[in-house]
């Protein structure tokens, strides 16, 4: 299907022009905000099969598909997945998600990448809808195929959709990560953004300087993972320095921690110096809270580890700058808010401290809030900003998009289910999820547009090491054209 090599793991697996399709997924680098490669590509690959394609002013890519022979007349479907992944790799892996291609393994039937995401989230999707615009035997309606671009950082394409772009009344949405689960709704969003200026100061005599690194926790997605109670990186090495800083003179230069809004914080550093007595102490100490943290997170991210090495710095934050950044950081929330009572075990309301980067001359990080009830997360939004304020740091909010409201009503949803039990012999379940997803902006342009989502297994997503299982990707393969079918 592709002038590019394929990916000499993926070759036997099938459906194979699924795989096939996903293997240039992962030869083309397709970040948040740089997947103009990757849709020229498949632009391209359109045209030469016939069919017609569009980029709006957003960049999303639009291909339609005409119905098969005798099914003009049947509802539309728009088949819609996002080209963009996330982008993270461990400290010891080095790769440019720009120019890098992603090496998947295939290892005791998941397909993984193994220092690196996999980009599965969304690149399953993308490669189903693909294998549906070639196949000339499958039996559908008027397919409208939309790759949306930079719904990781922020559902930028969403947002920029025309409202009179779609034609279909039927959206399926390719981007859940739980096979046997049809999702009807999920959570809204917000950014809360935080930067501020600082002044540096020079060395002084009889101090040594380090850096201490936390490592070794698992991430994950934070709409995902959220309530399982996994390791915040930041969190953790902002507890290692306030518990320094009360027992000697400690002098912060830079604090480093996360790598993605959307990704629990796997890894964090800060460079700093403490007094020369203080240096044959520091390993004592930093061994007890690494034993502690391990306590914490026993069974949830027990290889968590906290280091430190002798480093060369320059120059330090002011210490003003350092008690209000490690005092706000230190009460600043994360985590779960407030569970569902409408949706038992579901998250309602929580709040990912994605990223932080503390240097003497500016500051900056990032909070990520996301909740089913649009008004609670705003409000945890404004709580965010009051904290700061406190110490007269401006805080900015940003990227507000709304949840889906749940329709277990909906039409298209018993059709999925019934095509489901037919297909596999067994019941589905129906979710909501508080990851969010493009169908609750969508949606909004479009009242009235019934949809569904669903997708294969997927573990680890915005982590290195994200899975995808192959035999749920078969699954949604023979789901995904007896649902066409059974629609035309």
């Amino acid at each position: 299907m592709s002038t590019l090599k394929p990916s000499s793991a993926l070759a036997a697996l099938e459906p194979a022009s699924v795989w096939a399709h996903f293997a240039t997924l992962c030869a083309i680098p397709r970040p948040s905000k740089g997947e103009a490669r990757l849709r020229e590509h498949l632009k391209d690959w359109a045209q030469a099969r016939g069919l017609s394609t569009s980029v709006d002013a957003v960049g999303n890519l639009m291909v339609r598909k005409p119905a098969s022979a005798g099914r003009e007349s049947v509802p539309g479907v728009v088949l819609q997945s996002h080209l963009d992944m996330v982008c993270q790799n461990n400290a010891d892996t080095p790769h440019d998600f720009l120019r890098d291609p992603i090496a998947p393994v295939v290892q005791g039937g998941w397909v993984i990448a193994e220092g690196t995401t996999l980009g599965a989230d969304n690149g399953i999707g993308v490669a189903l809808t693909l294998a549906v615009l070639e196949d000339s035997t499958l039996v559908h309606g008027p397919i409208e195929a939309l790759f949306t671009v930079d719904e990781e950082a922020g559902m930028g394409g969403a947002r920029g959709l025309a409202g009179d772009a779609l034609q279909g009344r039927l959206l399926l949405n390719l981007d859940t990560e739980e096979w046997g689960q049809f999702y009807l709704g999920c959570a809204g969003g917000v950014d809360v953004d935080v930067q501020r200026s600082g002044q540096p100061h020079e060395l002084a005599e009889g101090f040594v300087a380090l850096r201490i690194e936390v490592r070794g926790l698992r991430g994950g997605h934070s709409g995902v993972n959220i309530h399982e109670g996994r390791g915040n990186a930041i969190k953790l090495l902002v507890r290692v320095l306030r518990r320094l800083e009360r027992q000697w003179d400690v002098r912060l230069s830079t604090l480093q921690g996360g790598s993605a809004r959307n990704a629990l914080a796997r890894e964090a550093f800060a460079t700093l110096t403490v007094p020369l007595q203080a240096a044959s102490a520091l390993g004592e100490v930093l061994a007890g809270l690494q034993t502690e943290f391990r306590q914490e997170l026993a069974g949830v991210d027990d290889g968590v580890t906290v280091s430190y090495a002798p480093c060369t710095l320059e120059r330090v934050m002011a210490a003003s700058d350092q008690s209000l950044w490690l005092a706000t950081l230190h009460a600043a929330p994360h985590g779960v808010k407030r569970m569902s009572v409408q949706l038992p075990g579901v998250v309602e309301t929580s709040n990912n401290l994605g990223m932080v980067d503390l240097s003497p001359t500016s500051a900056t990080c990032n909070f990520m809030v996301r909740s089913l009830v649009d008004s609670a997360g705003l409000e945890l939004a404004n709580e965010i900003t009051s904290l700061f304020a406190l110490s007269a740091v401006a805080a900015v909010q940003s990227g507000h998009y709304p949840g889906w409201r749940p329709n277990p009503d909906s039409p298209l949803l018993a059709l999925c289910q019934s095509v489901y039990r037919a297909s596999f012999g067994s019941e589905s379940t129906t979710q909501v999820i508080h990851a969010g997803l493009e169908c609750g902006i969508i949606g909004g342009k479009y009242p009235g547009l019934d949809m569904v989502s669903f997708g294969p297994t997927i573990r680890g997503p915005h982590a290195p090491g994200e899975s995808v299982q192959v035999q749920s990707v078969e699954h949604c393969w023979h789901l995904l054209k007896a649902i066409l079918a059974a629609i035309a």
